[in-house]
């Protein structure tokens, strides 16, 4: 019985209000269901989940998630265009959250970290089509976020939002 998809991620954060803000006006998520102070789930647009992200509050001392350790080092958030991989990348950068960016050459991805270190990575997928063939030096690669517009224009959607599997 193989699995189909990730349905949602829950993180342990120190304050709820304050990662409810960073989610929701940055991720355009929508709060489904708040217990005040303790926990909130949040749903992406058109997502057909009860919740794709649940935060449970642990207080405001509690440590961070540490780089180098055992543990989950990032999720990974589909949008839809390059356009929005854009406006969102300028987001992240003005809140000094960017931490990098990435061509992978399937996807272009900019990474970032939430209010209290939760490290995620925002990408656009690359139209199949245009995936590096089998057997091709496929390294990732410096972000190059010019290039990829010129190519594929701001408007182009790929993967969900396409409607495809692309």
């Amino acid at each position: 019985m193989p699995v189909r998809r990730l349905n949602h991620a829950v993180l342990w954060i120190r304050e709820v209000d304050r990662s409810v803000a960073f989610y929701t006006e940055l991720f355009g998520f929508k709060v489904d269901h708040l217990i005040p102070g303790r926990a909130a789930f949040l749903s992406a647009q058109e997502t057909l989940n009860d919740h794709d992200l649940g935060l449970f509050a642990i207080g405001a001392d509690a440590p961070g998630p540490e780089q180098g350790r055992v543990g989950l080092y990032h999720l990974a958030w589909e949008v839809g265009t390059l356009g929005e991989l854009a406006e969102i990348g300028q987001q992240l950068a003005e809140r000094g959250a960017l931490v990098g960016a990435t061509d992978h050459l399937v996807s272009k991805s900019f990474y970032a970290k939430d209010p209290d270190g939760n490290e995620f990575e925002l990408m656009w997928r690359v139209p199949r089509e245009d995936w590096p063939a089998e057997g091709t030096d496929a390294r990732p690669g410096a972000l190059d976020l010019a290039a990829a517009l010129s190519r594929w224009g701001a408007d182009l959607a790929t993967g969900a939002a396409a409607g495809s599997a692309t």
